[in-house]
């Protein structure tokens, strides 16, 4: 059985590409809080790469920007390429079948409006992705009254 489930913050703002036949598919690239600290007791994330296919990828584009919460439901990938030196490559990515939104409309708008220089993972201004404010319309609107949840609520 080939399943993961990831919880974390997009590193970048996603890119959204078309194949040959007009499939679009959008990566980016999520960070993962580990569950332990270094010996400097900083608490590390891991980078993994994530691949969107068809209308779900058209939304993450459309929705999420660097910084944005997600929950990441799919599968792992292993491939490989030859390089323009002929060495072979192998990238390890994520296949997403489900990617559910995690931040509301306002937290989304405030990281947005807060600072064009967003940079929660400490990444150098030349790794660091430009925040985009071209959130077009709110998926959930017509999804009812927003649910506020507290910490206190939750079972763990």
């Amino acid at each position: 059985m080939n399943r993961v489930i990831l919880i974390g913050r997009l590193a970048r703002d996603p890119e959204l590409r078309y194949t040959s036949s007009n499939i679009p598919t959008c990566t980016f690239s999520l960070a993962v809080n580990r569950n332990f600290t270094n010996q400097a007791g900083e608490r590390e994330a891991d980078f993994i790469n994530i691949v969107v296919w068809r209308k779900q990828a058209e939304n993450c584009k459309n929705y999420l920007n660097q910084g944005s919460q997600v929950a990441v439901e799919g599968r792992i990938q292993v491939r490989n390429y030859e390089d323009q030196n002929g060495q072979k490559r192998y990238v390890t990515e994520v296949i997403a079948d489900n990617v559910q939104f995690l931040d509301t409309k306002a937290a989304r708008e405030q990281r947005v409006s807060s600072s064009s220089d967003i940079n929660p993972y400490n990444l150098s201004e030349a790794e660091a992705p430009q925040t985009t404010t071209d959130i077009p319309e709110d998926p959930f609107k017509d999804f009812g009254e927003e649910i506020k949840i507290e910490e206190n609520d939750l079972p763990f």
